[in-house]
């Protein structure tokens, strides 16, 4: 047996790195394995334009191939999110591959001949959401269908008795994380402002500068403290291996 993990953009791809191996490691031990499709926006860039590249550079068309996938009763797919791709970013997400090597041709605003009009409609079948609609077959709607909803009324969920003895538990940071760290402050006039970094020996860095701020606006910021995020971690671990549910 074996599941599909889409592979995306942005935030999704960072929360892969953590989330992925994870997914891996408890599917492992029931011997199912775990394949990753690309399906970013990069990656369909360079699969719907394939004829502009080296052989080495090219790479199938994985939303083509998932379509298909889903359309089969015995099929697994883990899709994380993926952006609706703008025509800002696609533009950046061509001159990023142009200047790794991959000879794209440019994104026509204008077409002026058959050749760019030819192009620009390649280039605007990954605009947008055009994933869900193939992932999904159409059905774009989130919400539950009536059928779903019906069951549900009829068969309301039963809410057992909790077992003290149960080892379940909720853990969090106490202190040190985003959420304690917070501080907002409500801007009371227009103003331009630096973000400013101030290391542990005084020194100081200017992140960004020249920021403007209108009167009303709120500005929020936080951080991690890592040392108490690693403490953390290291008293949930020996508490889960204490007893023993890790």
């Amino acid at each position: 047996m074996q599941i599909t993990y889409t592979l995306t953009d942005e935030s999704p791809a960072l929360a892969t790195y953590s989330f992925l191996p994870i997914v891996k490691a408890f599917l492992s031990r029931a011997h199912i394995g775990v394949k990753t499709s690309d399906i970013s926006l990069s990656g369909r860039i360079l699969a719907t334009f394939s004829e502009y590249l080296k052989e080495e550079q090219r790479c199938e068309d994985a939303l083509e191939l998932l379509g298909e996938l889903v359309k089969r009763s015995d099929a697994n797919l883990i899709k994380t999110p993926n952006i609706s791709a703008s025509i800002p970013q696609l533009k950046a997400a061509i001159k990023e591959l142009q200047d790794k090597g991959y000879m794209l041709p440019n994104y026509p605003d204008e077409p002026k001949n058959d050749e760019e009009l030819q192009i620009k409609t390649k280039y605007q079948k990954v605009l947008g959401s055009a994933v869900n609609p193939v992932l999904r077959q159409g059905n774009s709607d989130r919400r539950s269908t009536k059928a779903v909803k019906d069951y549900a009324k009829n068969n309301p969920y039963r809410v057992v008795e909790f077992n003290p003895n149960s080892k379940t538990r909720v853990s969090y940071m106490k202190e040190g994380d985003f959420f304690s760290n917070e501080k907002a402050v409500l801007i009371d006039q227009d103003c331009v402002a630096n973000i400013e970094f101030t290391s542990v020996d005084g020194k100081k860095e200017i992140l960004k500068e020249g920021l403007k701020l209108e009167k009303n606006e709120i500005l929020d910021a936080t951080f991690m403290d890592v040392q108490k995020l690693q403490e953390f971690y290291a008293k949930e671990i020996k508490a889960s291996k204490d007893d023993d549910v890790l």
